[in-house]
C-alpha cells in the first residue's frame, strides 16, 4: 500500500475506517510453538485488509523453514436459516454476486442464506440485523449451531451459523429488501426443504447455504 510523508493509512495514521496498527496483527501469537511470526506488512487497507505475513514454521521432522502468506481480513460474519417445520419451508435470498459472475457463474445471481458481517456487533445481534435488512422480518428465538472457517487458506473470516423458526405467511416471498446505500437488491425466496435440497449443486452453490440445508435435513428440524 502506498505511503506518504504523513504516514501509512492503517499503520500509523487512521485508514477510512479509523484503524491503525494493522501491521501488528499476529505478532503476539503464541498458541503454536512451531510458528513464530516475524513480520507483517499491510498491502491494502481500503474497507477490508490484505496482509503479507512472514513466519518461521517447524516441520514434523524438526526442520524449520521461513514462509510467507497473504491473508484477506474482512472481519467475521454470521448466517442463518429460517425454517417452518409445519410447512417444511425455508427462507433464502437471491442477489447479484460479482465475484461469482466474473469467475464463471452465468449471471451472478446466487441463492443464499441471509448473512452479513458482524462489524461492531456480537454474532446474534448481527444476524438479527441482517434478517431485518435482507428478509424484512424480525426474528424470535435463534439457535447458534457452530462456527466455521470458510476459506482458511487465505481468508481469516470465521462464520457463525444460526437457525430460527418462522411462521409461513409472515414473510412475503418475492419481496425485495437490502440497504440501498450499499447497492443491495435482495429477493426473498421461500422454498420447500426437499426442493432446496434437490437444487444443491444445481442453482444452490453457495457453501454456507449448503451447510445450513444439510444441517436442517440431517440434524435439524427436518431430520
Amino acid at each position: 500500500m502506498a505511503s506518504s510523508s504523513t504516514g501509512t493509512p492503517g499503520v500509523d495514521v487512521p485508514d477510512r475506517r479509523g484503524r491503525t496498527g494493522l501491521d501488528r496483527a499476529g505478532l503476539g501469537l503464541n498458541g503454536n510453538p512451531r510458528v513464530v511470526v516475524r513480520e507483517v506488512k499491510v498491502l491494502t487497507s481500503h474497507w477490508f485488509v490484505t496482509r503479507a505475513t512472514t513466519f518461521d514454521f517447524q516441520h514434523a521432522d524438526g526442520s524449520w523453514s521461513t514462509e510467507e502468506r497473504e491473508t484477506y481480513d474482512r472481519g467475521d460474519g454470521a448466517c442463518i436459516l429460517p425454517y417452518d417445520p409445519v410447512s417444511r419451508t425455508v427462507l433464502l435470498t437471491r442477489q447479484f454476486r460479482y465475484p461469482a459472475y466474473v469467475n464463471g457463474h452465468p449471471d451472478g445471481m446466487l441463492i443464499e442464506a441471509a448473512a452479513g458481517l458482524l462489524d461492531a456487533d456480537d454474532p446474534e445481534s448481527a444476524i438479527r440485523r441482517e434478517v431485518e435488512e435482507e428478509l424484512g422480518y424480525s426474528l424470535g428465538a435463534v439457535d447458534h449451531l457452530h462456527d466455521v472457517y470458510m476459506s482458511p487458506g487465505s481468508v481469516t473470516e470465521r462464520l457463525h451459523f444460526f437457525a430460527a423458526p418462522y411462521e409461513r405467511g409472515t414473510v412475503s416471498a418475492g419481496s425485495r429488501h437490502g440497504v440501498a446505500e450499499e447497492g443491495e437488491d435482495i429477493e426473498v425466496l421461500e422454498l420447500g426443504i426437499n426442493d432446496a435440497l434437490d437444487r444443491i449443486g444445481v442453482d444452490i452453490i453457495d457453501a454456507k447455504t449448503i451447510i445450513l440445508l444439510q444441517w436442517a435435513a440431517l440434524r435439524g428440524p427436518f431430520a
